[in-house]
């Protein structure tokens, strides 16, 4: 074997090809088809979208497991360990099981140079391919068409919603992104939109693959009840359903969306209601609106984005609270700072910056020089030369009855949650 552990690989992996995201299918199936020549073995439930992903991916895969079922699931990026992005049976794989797919990918690409995504895409599905699994749940991890994660060929595709992000990537407009994002669709195979409106890129890709194309508010929707809520496609309707674990009115939206997946393939993967109920009440995903300490209230969220800024600032709107809202905060530098902080700087009494590690992080200073462009006082900004100073900070800021709100990126929340 080339290396002894995981961090040795996946060290290795960051610096193996000339850019660390280079889109595109060729390179990444021709390994895949050296390695499993013949169709994956079991259902495949493709998730794109701009946010939503990971939650769509975990509701699927606890509703499905409460079936019965055997599962994989595949998503990114992680929060604290590389082994969180692939799970067999609700469990992460262990660093031997992925160090041996490393090595059945590093042998079998010759000379093909991989990015450390990519590596990691061919690793999962490597693994999911010899686990004698029911159904496989995979995350897209930016656009579609071009991710490596599509060069399975989904029975359903979920889009979860069509926002501006990544755009040096997959287009200045939501038609162009949404464009990119049903690159997933496979003729013939079912494709749901999470939410109302799906641009016309999507429409139309759906009618040229003859893809049914599944929109909520048309095709199925949901709506609150005094139990709980109730799901409904057609004559098809689910009543008495538990809130999820996952706090935001936007969840419904995602466990609705894989409601309609799930029903889609139902004829592969039945599920029945008690599996339904069982996956929404044993569901936990770290740092969706998190709240992990009390007095001061601390919530961890992972919104990098516009759209996801408006869901933080709407689920914080909605949560009382008697005290200062303060934030810790950090951003990678291809996100729209300002945009995310015009959405929250009426919400946050002050902000902390903070530095992340890694090349495309924002220095403190232009963390700064971003939230003063988006309006906000420079007397409501203080900078921090670590993440645990900004938390500590916070918490002092935030007094007993405030809350700390720790956002921004995966990075941020990962690195807080190492903290805790």
């Amino acid at each position: 074997m080339r290396f002894d552990t995981l961090d040795e690989w996946l060290d290795w992996q960051s610096g193996l090809h000339p850019s660390a995201i280079d889109l595109g299918l060729e390179r990444v199936a021709s390994v895949w088809r050296r390695l499993h020549p013949t169709p994956f073995p079991c259902p495949v439930i493709s998730v794109a979208g701009t946010n939503g992903k990971g939650s769509c991916v975990a509701f699927a895969e606890a509703i499905l497991s409460a079936a019965g079922y055997r599962v994989g699931s595949y998503t990114s990026p992680h929060l604290r360990r590389y082994n969180e992005r692939i799970r067999v049976a609700r469990e992460e794989v262990d660093d031997a099981r992925i160090c041996r797919a490393f090595e059945r990918i590093d042998q079998a690409r010759g000379a093909t140079s991989l990015t450390y995504f990519e590596f990691g895409t061919l690793a999962a599905l490597d693994i999911f391919a010899a686990a004698g699994l029911d159904a496989v749940v995979l995350e897209v991890g930016l656009g579609g068409r071009l991710d490596a994660v599509n060069i399975i060929d989904a029975d359903v595709a979920l889009i979860t919603t069509v926002d501006l992000d990544h755009v040096e990537w997959l287009g200045a407009t939501r038609e162009e992104i949404g464009r990119e994002k049903a690159g997933i669709m496979r003729p013939g195979a079912p494709v749901v939109f999470a939410t109302g409106d799906p641009p016309r890129s999507v429409r139309e890709q759906a009618r040229r693959l003859g893809a049914p194309l599944l929109v909520s508010g048309e095709a199925f929707g949901y709506r609150a009840t005094e139990q709980g809520w109730e799901w409904r496609a057609g004559e098809r309707v689910r009543r008495s359903l538990p809130i999820p674990q996952l706090r935001g009115a936007h969840q419904l939206d995602n466990a609705a969306a894989v409601l309609m997946a799930l029903e889609s393939i139902g004829h592969r993967l039945p599920v029945d209601q008690q599996a339904v109920r069982t996956g929404l009440q044993d569901l936990r995903l770290r740092g969706r609106f998190e709240i992990v300490e009390r007095s001061p209230l601390v919530i961890l969220d992972v919104a990098h984005n516009v759209e996801a800024a408006r869901l933080l600032r709407d689920n914080l709107r909605r949560m009382y609270s008697p005290g200062p809202t303060v934030a810790v905060f950090a951003m990678l530098g291809d996100k729209d700072l300002p945009g995310v902080a015009r959405l929250l700087a009426p919400l946050i009494d002050h902000w902390y910056a903070a530095p992340l590690q890694g090349a495309r992080s924002l220095p403190v200073a232009r963390l700064l020089e971003g939230l003063s462009a988006a309006g906000v006082d420079p007397a409501q900004q203080s900078g921090c030369p670590s993440l645990a100073g900004a938390l500590e900070a916070a918490r002092t800021a935030a007094g007993e009855e405030g809350r700390v709100v720790v956002f921004g990126s995966f990075y941020t929340v990962g690195g807080v949650l190492e903290l805790l």
